[in-house]
């Protein structure tokens, strides 16, 4: 996430909301987010609902979630995703602005 927080003023230039879904509680999320400065949104998802919505997948043999980007207009499509094999295959933020 330090990728979204480090390019977030280019992320706001191009009208971009960010919002992030993770397994944690609304505890943990609060926790992490003061801790690492997080300027976007936060969505804590402890039951995996929304997770699933967007099809991300977990492997239990790669320490759980995979990680899942993905672009969704204001109408609520999606326009762009990228789901990774690993915690370290997350596209640049540059690269997902291109996809706009």
């Amino acid at each position: 996430m330090s990728q979204l927080r480090d390019n977030y003023q280019l992320l706001q230039d191009k009208d971009i909301v960010v919002a992030v879904a993770g397994p944690d509680s609304a505890a943990g999320f609060r926790d992490y987010w003061q801790k690492e400065e997080l300027p976007f949104i936060g969505l804590p998802d402890p039951r995996h609902k929304i997770l699933k919505l967007y099809g991300q997948e977990i492997k239990i043999f790669k320490f759980g979630r995979m990680p899942a980007q993905a672009l969704i207009d204001k109408s609520g499509m999606i326009r762009f995703i990228v789901y990774g094999n690993s915690m370290a295959d997350i596209p640049d933020v540059k690269e997902v602005i291109r996809n706009l």
